[in-house]
């Protein structure tokens, strides 16, 4: 199945792509965006504003969201499938997928089972905000808890959902107003959709991925915000490279899509280029 995308790339004259050499410009990767639960691949504009004078960029809709929202994968496996039948039908070459969130464990996942002979070929990993995966002994408390969310989220109003969401921990770099964005901006998601990739891509079911990902030839970078404790901290362990964006939280690319988007570049050129 082929999964909603939308592509940007301009190649104006002013653009950043002068900083690339004529064989590097020729050869540059397409970067392919996945957002995370409740977002959607116009999460990534401010981004892709900046990065798309430079490089062909391509932002995906994840099963269930956006307006691949009547989609519904069951794991991570078929979600994974389902970004390689759509990175095809683009006439995708090669590419570095930078996820968040969610969109980070996919392309974890995505990156980890790759199969020998693929029409487009994964060159870079960048992850903001992904976990590696649990230990057997919390992934019982883990599912529990996403099935109390995914019940509420498809049997109540959406907006009362969200509201306490986003008063989760990992969420509380965020202040009020911000919250209140994020619940507007969010309530337009259907809540039964929602429920069903909450629980098909629970991290309950996510293989552990750290391993594969530190065994992998490709170069992988990752990427999170110094207000985010519980992700610096994994991040410091993974045995992967890493930086900590200054003044930003759980959703860097939100919070500091400039900063975001020089990180994302200055990896590019550094181990590709």
């Amino acid at each position: 199945m082929r999964l909603y995308s939308e592509t940007f790339y301009s190649k104006a004259p002013d653009s950043k792509a002068q900083d690339l050499s004529p064989e590097a410009a020729l050869t540059a990767p397409t970067l392919v965006f996945l957002h995370g639960l409740l977002g959607s691949g116009r999460d990534w504009l401010q981004v892709t504003n900046q990065l798309s004078g430079q490089y062909p960029c391509l932002t995906v809709d994840l099963p269930g969201h956006g307006h691949s929202r009547l989609a519904q994968a069951e794991g991570l496996e078929q979600t994974s499938q389902w970004l390689t039948d759509t990175l095809v039908a683009r006439g995708v070459k090669h590419y570095i997928l930078i996820g968040y969130s969610l969109g980070a464990r996919v392309a974890m996942y995505h990156a980890c089972h790759q199969g020998v002979e693929q029409k487009a070929k994964l060159v870079g990993l960048v992850l903001e905000g992904g976990h590696f995966g649990l230990p057997q002994s919390e992934r019982t408390a883990r599912l529990d808890n996403d099935q109390t969310w995914a019940q509420r989220f498809s049997s109540l109003p959406i907006a009362d959902v969200l509201a306490d969401w986003y008063q989760q921990p990992v969420f509380s770099s965020l202040n009020h107003d911000q919250r209140q964005g994020l619940i507007a901006k969010r309530s337009d998601n259907l809540g039964s959709s929602i429920a069903h990739m909450l629980l098909a891509t629970s991290l309950a079911k996510q293989p552990l991925l750290q391993p594969q990902l530190t065994g992998l030839t490709i170069p992988v970078h990752y990427l999170c915000g110094e207000k985010d404790q519980k992700f610096t901290r994994l991040a410091e362990d993974s045995d992967l490279s890493y930086q900590v964006i200054e003044d930003a939280g759980h959703n860097v690319h939100v919070e500091q899509p400039y900063a975001f988007a020089r990180a994302v570049d200055d990896f590019i050129l550094s181990t590709l280029f």
